[in-house]
């Protein structure tokens, strides 16, 4: 089954350093560009973290220091990442969870604007687990009958990924085969940033999803404790979140600037000295 896509799809899968989106750094992006024609495009990069890669991420995908001291550094394979992401849908595995706000992150430390609200997501790994709840292992052997020999590898995890999407649409006659369907469906929560900090309650208010202020509406917290927003911006978060906050913190700036309405009391007090003069 094809994807019915308006505009490209870009399924990628990241091999890094860890799992801190701040201070780890990627080694391996890997993707298949799928266009509204079904014509694809993929290509594997490796890159040079500048910083030690830590012996258990390399059990995981077997990628050395040796394998990546001549690659290219972020910095430099940046700008071609931002090309291939142009006007494109994302799609992955747990990939809104870890490889979507790694490299929104990875690319704001570079000084370049990933734009990541002009998209739309799927996340494979959120369809299966709503409908199955299996690994991608599990998940390529249930939906493609097949072994994933050479799991771990980014290249690999992308191509299963890719594959077992399509087996999904085909298994599932519940599943509209259009990207927002799927983004929407693939979608764990309301989260307002990436890496899901600020979430949006049922009346689409922004409350704060962890920490001290756990479930309280951000723009109060902000309101009555500015210095938690100033906490915020110089602790390690994301860019994409400090951004977020920023705006909603503006949003409280300006309103302080804007005369308050007034109270039906003063209203009252009015229309009563009018009437009486």
């Amino acid at each position: 089954m094809n994807l019915q896509l308006t505009r490209p799809i870009i399924f990628f899968d990241l091999e890094t350093t860890g799992l801190n989106i701040i201070t780890d750094h990627i080694v391996e992006f890997a993707y298949i560009k799928v266009y509204p024609d079904g014509k694809e495009e993929s290509n594997v990069i490796r890159i040079n973290p500048e910083m030690p890669i830590p012996p258990q991420s390399t059990a995981v995908h077997h990628i050395t220091d040796a394998d990546v001291a001549s690659c290219p550094v972020f910095k430099q394979v940046a700008p071609q990442i931002i090309e291939i992401f142009e006007n494109c849908d994302v799609a992955g595995y747990n990939s809104n969870h870890f490889d979507v706000p790694m490299l929104v992150e990875q690319l704001s430390q570079a000084g370049f604007d990933f734009e990541p609200h002009k998209r739309k997501y799927i996340d494979v790994q959120t369809i299966f687990h709503k409908l199955e709840q299996r690994n991608l292992s599990a998940a390529y052997r249930f939906y493609c009958n097949r072994e994933l020999t050479d799991a771990h590898s980014a290249n690999a995890d992308t191509q299963a990924t890719y594959e077992v999407l399509k087996a999904q649409l085909e298994r599932y006659p519940q599943l509209q085969n259009n990207v927002d369907y799927l983004s929407d469906f693939s979608s764990q929560n309301n989260k307002v940033d990436l890496a899901g900090k600020i979430i949006r309650d049922e009346q689409g208010q922004e409350r704060f999803a962890f920490g001290k202020h756990k479930d309280k509406l951000v723009e109060e917290v902000f309101e009555q404790e500015p210095s938690y927003y100033a906490w915020m911006m110089n602790g390690q978060f994301a860019a994409d979140t400090k951004n977020v906050i920023t705006e909603i913190y503006n949003r409280v700036r300006e309103k302080r600037r804007q005369p308050k309405p007034p109270t039906q009391a003063s209203l009252n007090s009015l229309f009563d000295k009018f009437n009486n003069r």
